[in-house]
């Protein structure tokens, strides 16, 4: 009797290929890299809303923007730079150094490690669609200060829970920094 072969005897089901690769990666160089990126993609976002905030002050009496917009654009500037782009350039390059350093094979929960950057776009994403609400972003500053804030459209909710999850995600990041530091060593 002749034994059947089939096509698909390898069982060689190694990592994920292509896009698919970065999406559920574990790997910490891979997730330092994306979080990289995505700090360069926000540094390169907040800069152009820095240059239209320029652009205003370019001349006095010269109106490019309207003055809502402009302090949108110094509020969205401020949250973009500040957690889209310093705080994740900061995981990324920990992701990178910390296990190469301490001599990890890598971060100690992988899984988390990837959670905490997949929530960034999705944060950045719901910052942004804030513009194309009614009333526009908010026009509060940095700090997001209570009476200026709460003169806005319907955008409050979205700000404040985007904020929320760039924090969270940075938390967890730390979290799994911390872990890392004290139990792979």
């Amino acid at each position: 009797m002749a034994a059947v072969t089939h096509a698909d005897d390898h069982h060689d089901h190694g990592p994920a290929k292509g896009l698919l690769r970065w999406v559920f990666t574990t790997n910490h160089k891979d997730i330092g890299t994306l979080y990289l990126v995505f700090a360069l993609i926000m540094f390169f976002v907040g800069g152009a809303m820095s240059l239209v905030m320029r652009a205003e002050l370019f001349e006095p009496g010269m109106q490019f923007v309207d003055p809502a917009f402009f302090n949108q654009m110094t509020t969205l500037h401020a949250l973009v730079m500040v957690f889209g782009a310093v705080m994740p350039a900061f995981a990324g390059l920990a992701n990178w150094m910390i296990p190469m350093m301490i001599g990890s094979p890598d971060m100690a929960l992988p899984r988390l490690n990837n959670w905490s950057f997949w929530l960034l776009p999705f944060a950045c994403c719901m910052l942004a669609s804030t513009l194309f609400m009614e009333g526009g972003a908010p026009a509060a500053g940095w700090t997001l200060y209570a009476p200026l804030v709460l003169q806005g459209g319907k955008h409050f909710p979205f700000v404040i829970f985007s904020v929320h999850l760039l924090g969270i995600s940075s938390i967890l990041a730390a979290i799994n920094i911390i872990v890392t530091v004290f139990n792979m060593r």
